[in-house]
């Protein structure tokens, strides 16, 4: 069988899509070795819909064990976090991620906002130590 992208990565949301205003909202945990797969790679999507006002700053924060959680050092980052702004309708980022903690989630901090904008996070898990990655 040939090798696709299908078997290396798989994608799970960390910040469902929709419209906020001001606050921080904390993405759900992506956890790096579902299903025993181990990935040694991940990247975070952010994918915007309408974006009226605000400053929406994204950062991706890791963990060791699901629960203290820490900003990922720009060592271990390819790309720079995105802050949304007014001007960034429908738009996709990506932040590739090369540390090493188990868990992942995307986490924005929304300043200055009334009406807000639309977006969401997806964060896509890749090279499993296990192949094919898992897709149950």
């Amino acid at each position: 069988m040939r090798s696709s992208l299908y078997g290396l990565a798989r994608a799970q949301a960390t910040i469902t899509v929709a419209t906020r205003t001001n606050g921080t909202v904390n993405g759900t945990t992506v956890d790096l070795h579902q299903n025993k797969d181990a990935c040694r790679s991940a990247m975070l999507i952010v994918h915007t819909g309408t974006m009226t006002d605000g400053s929406h700053a994204v950062i991706l924060q890791e963990s060791d064990d699901n629960s203290a959680w820490g900003t990922v050092a720009a060592a271990d980052l390819q790309g720079a976090a995105p802050t949304l702004v007014a001007a960034d309708d429908d738009v996709v980022y990506e932040l590739g991620y090369t540390g090493s903690k188990r868990y992942l989630r995307a986490s924005v901090t929304t300043s200055g906002a009334t009406s807000g904008g639309t977006f969401g996070a997806t964060i896509v898990r890749a090279f499993p130590r296990r192949r094919p990655i898992s897709h149950s």
